[in-house]
């Protein structure tokens, strides 16, 4: 890749180097847009990815992994070798995709961007040299967040198919799933999901705990807050030895009407 990438969106820079690249990637200082819209990219794309060391800012990182959909798409980059991340004290002052072939810097200019790409062999070799060092010197960055395969996995095995397929539906119909207001968070969204199905609420927080999404705790914190916004009912179920369990239902009506596509809205609606 030799020329300019003028006028483009992050994402058609990102897939033009992906597929241009035979060899390993370095993504640095990457903004938190290009830091979803590469996880975007590589999760949709087609064919053997390279793999990708990206060098970041701890806090942008940090801030970009608090949306589940992100970070549990990274995580799955991250189990097949596809992703490795790390993170640097002093960030370098331009946003670039290095490879051995090239390099590209990403420029933003009020709504467009240009990938300014060289592929002079001894600045390319400095530069590649350079952040191969950089990238040895640099602290690894550790998701919290499960790989969303697994997560869809075990969720069909551990609960039911059917819960499995709402999951995936509403998580498609998010943009975020941060629970800060823009989204709901993966633990509501289990709920939910859970009392969707009427499973009980001891399998869907033990499936929760293990898959490792969330404690047992923070499921019963978050039952007990969306309970008393009415969201959704528990009745109890006897069991041969112990206390009884609890069995999830949907609680309001609004939500009990919508199909998967309407539940997030709906919920979203009613929390805010």
């Amino acid at each position: 890749m030799s020329s300019n990438l003028l006028d483009r969106q992050i994402d058609d820079i990102l897939q033009t180097v992906l597929e241009d690249t035979t060899g390993d990637v370095f993504v640095v200082n990457p903004s938190a847009d290009a830091i979803e819209e590469f996880v975007r990219v590589a999760t949709r794309f087609e064919g053997e990815l390279p793999t990708v060391h990206m060098l970041a800012d701890e806090r942008t990182l940090k801030d970009v992994m608090d949306d589940f959909i992100v970070a549990s798409n990274a995580a799955d980059l991250v189990d097949r070798d596809s992703l490795e991340l790390r993170t640097v004290e002093e960030t370098p002052e331009n946003s670039l995709l290095v490879t051995e072939d090239s390099v590209v810097a990403l420029v933003t200019a009020g709504n467009r961007v240009g990938g300014l790409t060289t592929a002079d062999d001894e600045f390319v070799s400095t530069a590649y040299d350079a952040y191969t060092a950089a990238w040895e010197e640099a602290a690894a960055f550790k998701l919290r967040t499960p790989p969303i395969s697994r997560v869809r996995e075990s969720l069909e095995s551990d609960i039911s198919p059917e819960a499995e397929a709402d999951f995936t539906n509403i998580l498609d119909s998010l943009e975020t799933a941060r629970g800060d207001g823009e989204g709901l968070d993966e633990v509501t969204i289990s709920l939910l999901v859970a009392a969707k199905n009427e499973a009980l609420l001891y399998d869907i927080s033990k499936w929760g705990e293990d898959v490792g999404i969330a404690s047992k705790a923070t499921f019963s914190r978050t039952k007990t807050k969306l309970e008393d916004m009415g969201l959704i009912d528990t009745e109890k179920v006897p069991i041969d030895v112990g206390r009884p369990r609890l069995r999830l239902k949907i609680g309001d009506d609004r939500l009990r009407s919508a199909d998967n596509g309407q539940l997030a809205t709906v919920a979203q609606s009613i929390l805010n």
